[in-house]
């Protein structure tokens, strides 16, 4: 029996709990919100010292009760991150939970944009500026951060990119087909935030230096044809194609529901955009079906992202 066996028999007739908390303006509410979608009930900002009484309130229905997510941060009543711990060490204890405790982090510029975006002040900096609230509610719930079972950083993910984690980490898998992202990014614009697999394609001769290919992209067909060109290009899509077809079966029989493979560049205008097409190309022709997503596409080419061109 393997071990993901191991672990659903030994958890089975328990019921899953999540504790959803982390910083304010690290993606919360969006996490619970898709958590509801798949099923579970979710309650926000509820005081963790009613839990236990939550817990045992007898269900309305027999059967096996919905797994629950209770959201809560530094306003929910009677906050205290070391009684909070001590608590859930307890609940965690006992025999019919699943208790699972996950931490929303983000980089404080990160939250004090949003903060701007939003308009909306930090409830810990009434009438200081918003990152001394953030660095304040940062201090409060070191504890928390580091006791977690899980930690999400949401620093680079838009609310959709966080909706998909959140499902990847947290969908029921049973019966479920894997589900394939491929996708195209652009190493001097980050690193994708999740990925099971990354391939870097800045071995490949640089489109971006040649004129009249630096506006277009992947997508044209005259940049695909001098990215072939490359003495290394048919070996290297051959190799990565057969390594990604070998896997995907793989991850499907050790229960993984999602599987991201993530396609880098400099730019992630032009080599990762075509190999991740032809990529997924090949791999609809064995019978996958992957999602294409190209999140630098539409951002403008620009010499300093590229780099000095080797002569």
């Amino acid at each position: 029996m393997s071990d993901e066996s191991d672990k659903a028999a030994q958890n089975a007739g328990k019921r899953r709990l999540l504790l959803v908390t982390g910083l304010l303006g690290a993606g919360k509410t969006t996490a619970l919100k898709v958590l509801e979608d798949l099923g579970w009930e979710t309650i926000d900002n509820f005081p963790i010292r009613l839990l236990d009484r939550l817990i045992d309130t007898p269900e309305s229905e027999p059967g096996q009760p919905a797994p629950l997510a209770i959201g809560f941060d530094c306003r929910t009543r009677g906050f205290d991150p070391r009684s909070i711990i001590t608590q859930v060490k307890a609940l965690s204890q006992r025999p019919d939970l699943e208790l699972t405790t996950l931490f929303l982090d983000c980089r404080g510029s990160e939250l004090e944009r949003r903060y701007n975006e939003t308009r909306r002040r930090h409830p810990l900096a009434a009438d200081i500026p918003a990152s001394s609230g953030i660095a304040a509610e940062r201090e409060l719930l070191e504890p928390l951060r580091r006791w977690a079972d899980l930690l999400i950083d949401t620093s680079d993910y838009s609310a959709n990119e966080l909706q998909q984690v959140m499902r990847e980490r947290f969908a029921p898998d049973e019966g479920q087909e894997l589900t394939l992202t491929l996708s195209s990014f652009g190493f001097a614009r980050g690193m994708p935030p999740v990925a099971d697999l990354v391939f870097d394609m800045r071995f490949l001769e640089n489109p971006h230096w040649v004129p009249g290919l630096r506006e277009q992209t992947g997508l044209d067909p005259a940049v695909g044809e001098y990215i072939r060109r490359d003495p290394a290009f048919a070996e290297a899509f051959e190799r990565i194609s057969a390594l990604i077809a070998f896997l995907l079966p793989r991850y499907r029989a050790q229960g993984k529901a999602y599987v991201h493979v993530a396609f880098g560049c400099t730019g992630g205008r032009h080599r990762s955009v075509f190999m991740a097409e032809l990529v997924a190309s090949a791999l609809r022709e064995q019978g996958f079906s992957p999602t294409l997503l190209h999140r630098n596409l539409g951002s403008r080419a620009a010499d300093l992202l590229e780099g000095r061109h080797a002569p």
